[in-house]
């Protein structure tokens, strides 16, 4: 058995322990993202290194993404409202570069999806950009609620590699060659 196939059944065996650990910690809305979220960098730091305890390393990641989520919102909130007497740049005007940054990154988005299968593609699209709840999208697309997530996290796995594979092409010419080190594994 593969490095990455005992991690894949470790998040599978795991998942509710998983959810459980940080459930206290954010809502319960954003619990299967962040969990999906620590499966993926899991996924990507066994592809570098050998993790000798799986499990410990998933509930460590989940953990520290949790809190950093925690963390993100509370800085969001406090910079609102120390801010709230002067309107951000953002608000009044988009520069010409964000704007093209944010077209290019949707089309990156677009095409990553494009590498999908059609039933992943559609389960990922609802999931992710159309915020729908696991249990939803089963009774809509007609299938099981673990086949949902499963699909949902082999979405976010090949989209999050092609974007990576973007992110290397877009690098200076010396970091190339590390990174091909790692795709051909």
């Amino acid at each position: 058995m593969t490095h990455k196939s005992t991690l894949a059944d470790t998040y599978i065996r795991y998942r509710s322990k998983l959810m459980r650990a940080i459930s206290n910690i954010v809502n319960k809305d954003d619990i299967e993202d962040i969990v999906q979220e620590a499966f993926i960098k899991s996924y990507e730091a066994g592809l570098s290194q050998d993790i000798q305890y799986e499990r410990t390393y998933m509930l460590r990641t989940v953990r520290n993404l949790a809190l950093n989520h925690v963390s993100s919102a509370a800085n969001q909130l406090n910079d609102a409202v120390e801010n709230m007497d002067a309107l951000p740049y953002d608000l009044v005007g988009h520069s010409l570069e964000k704007h093209l940054e944010s077209k290019e990154r949707f089309i990156h988005f677009c095409r990553a999806t494009d590498t999908l299968s059609a039933e992943v593609k559609r389960v990922f699209l609802l999931k992710k950009v159309y915020e729908m709840k696991q249990k939803d999208i089963a009774e809509l697309v007609g299938l099981s609620e673990s086949t949902v997530e499963k699909h949902v996290a082999k979405g976010l796995l090949l989209c999050s590699r092609y974007l990576a594979g973007l992110a290397d092409n877009q690098a200076p010419s010396g970091s190339s060659s590390s990174s091909q080190g790692v795709r051909s594994r």
